[in-house]
């Protein structure tokens, strides 16, 4: 964890997230590479996670998951107001969880050219891959969106409560790739 953190005084919580896996090229590394792409919410005084959202398990296209965490108060659809955490992430998806515990609440593509992911199940909170964009041995993926930099990288955000709107720089570039040993 090396990027930007939050803090909830009502929960007494610290929110950041941690970053990708390595070595990037992801034949040489098996399995979800568990707690690496996770947003973390820990006590502040005890350290001891209550919660971890991992959004990109077994990262291969190093997008280390360590951007900006939002807190904001909004109504959901049922007009309740939630605690929410949101957090663009370099793999061009937005999430949203609630703060107090975790509970993934939306996960939306930054645009519709995000493409190494199809969409993210709910259910789950798994990301539902597009094998045309992997990383993997003796392919060549081409128009990978986005690139290793991130559609959201380490830029500053911001929430305006009163116009319930974010804030936010993205870039837009693809990148072509072929691992090798």
């Amino acid at each position: 964890n090396w990027g930007w953190y939050a803090f909830d005084p009502k929960t007494n919580l610290i929110y950041f997230g941690t970053g990708n896996p390595s070595p990037w090229n992801e034949t040489m590394r098996p399995g979800d590479n568990k707690w690496t792409m996770t947003i973390f919410g820990r006590d502040a005084d005890t350290g001891l996670a209550k919660f971890g959202y991992q959004k990109t398990p077994h990262d291969e296209w190093d997008y280390a998951g360590v951007n900006v965490m939002m807190l904001s108060e909004q109504k959901d659809k049922d007009g309740q107001v939630r605690s929410l955490l949101t957090h663009p992430d370099r793999n061009g998806i937005i999430y949203t969880l609630d703060r107090t515990n975790g509970d993934l609440v939306s996960a939306n593509k930054i645009d519709d050219t995000v493409n190494e992911f199809k969409s993210v199940d709910m259910k789950t909170g798994q990301p539902i891959r597009d094998p045309e964009y992997g990383t993997r041995m003796d392919h060549l993926a081409k128009d990978i969106c986005p690139s290793a930099m991130g559609y959201h990288n380490q830029g500053h955000d911001s929430y305006d409560p009163q116009k319930q709107l974010f804030f936010m720089g993205v870039n837009h570039i693809c990148m072509d790739w072929e691992p090798f040993m």
